[in-house]
């Protein structure tokens, strides 16, 4: 679960799944109806810290509609 704020606003939580793939031995995560918001890891800690990134950076776009 990821939670993005800035000051005066109000605090959106998003929660990713997380599978890990049998081939590659990778964590894979996605946030359901959140488009782009996907990332990989070798461990849960380091696709935690992609997961932040990738969604931050997405957010810099706007807000999902569907999420």
């Amino acid at each position: 679960m990821l939670s993005s704020s800035r000051e005066g606003l109000t605090m959106k939580v998003y929660t990713y799944v997380v599978e890990k793939c049998a081939d590659t031995d990778l964590y894979v995560g996605y946030v359901p109806g959140f488009p782009g918001a996907h990332s990989q890891g070798d461990t849960l800690d380091e696709l935690h810290g992609n997961m932040q990134e990738v969604i931050g950076m997405l957010l810099e776009d706007g807000e999902p509609e569907h999420c």
